[in-house]
């Protein structure tokens, strides 16, 4: 082995918000039981925003009621602002993740507020939730693209991460919502962005859109990220940026990183067995490839 990288597994939020089908919240609680079976340790099971804005994440309290607690294991929810991360407060999840959007129309529309105010809202999320005792990361959303204003200033998303860094994150998250990167403006960005935060750790949240979310990893593997974000399945995508589907699979991230020797802990097999039963569950295939074709042949 040459390493270990972690995978958060995203599914049960960024997977479920935007597919067409509805699952009920024991659904979303034994996708999470799976996802463990499967040696997940970091799970990112709820979503504590506007039920009206996002009415499929509307339950997060009873996942989160529902969800076994395990030594080990960490539960992440999404919070946009100070009622949010209350809530996340109260449900008893471990970590709280924060969103600023790197372009002023998309912030508008996914956040109601101008990036400045999405980092002091941000700024107030990270606050509370250290206080209550939680972990803290923050997400740079439409890093590389944004569906409104198109390709977005490298220099833009490094200063929003240089501020972000000022408020003591534990994780910053770039995220190519849209799934427009290619490696080569992967290895800039993070190399610019590491830095402007120094020694705060970096995940990568790639999508698949266009059918580059391997390479990017990888790009982003050799500029020394070693936290990504992948969706059963790639299953999901974000609901207020059009075309955006195609989370990254995490069995097709997964038998990546193992055929070039890395360890994530987690059981490929185990992993392809709970894509089949979420597919059942959602009444429709997922988009990941490893699933459909297994892991490598064995003689």
């Amino acid at each position: 082995m040459v390493g270990h990288i972690q995978i958060v597994e995203v599914s049960p939020r960024d997977g479920l918000q935007a597919d067409p089908a509805d699952l009920t919240t024991d659904q979303k609680v034994a996708l999470i039981e799976r996802l463990i079976a499967g040696g997940h340790t970091r799970i990112e099971a709820a979503s504590f925003v506007s039920s009206k804005a996002v009415p499929k994440m509307a339950d997060g309290d009873a996942i989160m009621a529902g969800v076994p607690r395990i030594d080990g294991v960490s539960y992440s929810a999404l919070a946009f602002n100070r009622r949010g991360v209350e809530r996340a407060i109260a449900a008893e999840v471990d970590e709280v993740t924060g969103v600023v959007v790197a372009s002023e129309t998309f912030s508008q529309r996914n956040q109601n507020a101008s990036i400045a105010e999405s980092i002091e809202r941000w700024a107030a999320i990270g606050d509370a939730a250290r206080a209550a005792g939680k972990k803290a990361s923050v997400t740079i959303a439409a890093s590389f693209g944004c569906p409104f204003e198109g390709r977005v200033d490298p220099a833009l998303v490094v200063d929003i991460a240089r501020q972000l860094a000022a408020t003591g994150p534990d994780e910053i998250v770039l995220a190519d919502t849209i799934g427009v990167a290619v490696p080569s403006r992967v290895a800039s960005l993070v190399e610019g962005v590491s830095q402007a935060v120094d020694v705060i750790p970096l995940r990568g949240h790639f999508h698949n859109t266009r059918n580059t979310a391997l390479a990017n990893i990888v790009a982003a593997i050799d500029a020394g990220v070693r936290i990504f974000d992948s969706s059963l399945g790639g299953v999901g995508g974000c609901p207020f940026a059009p075309r955006a589907t195609g989370n990254v699979a995490t069995e097709d991230v997964v038998y990546l990183l193992h055929e070039m020797g890395f360890d994530t802990g987690l059981d490929l097999d185990l992993l392809i067995q709970s894509t089949a039963w979420l597919e059942y569950e959602l009444q429709h295939p997922t988009p990941g490839l490893v699933a459909k074709a297994g892991g490598f042949p064995t003689p």
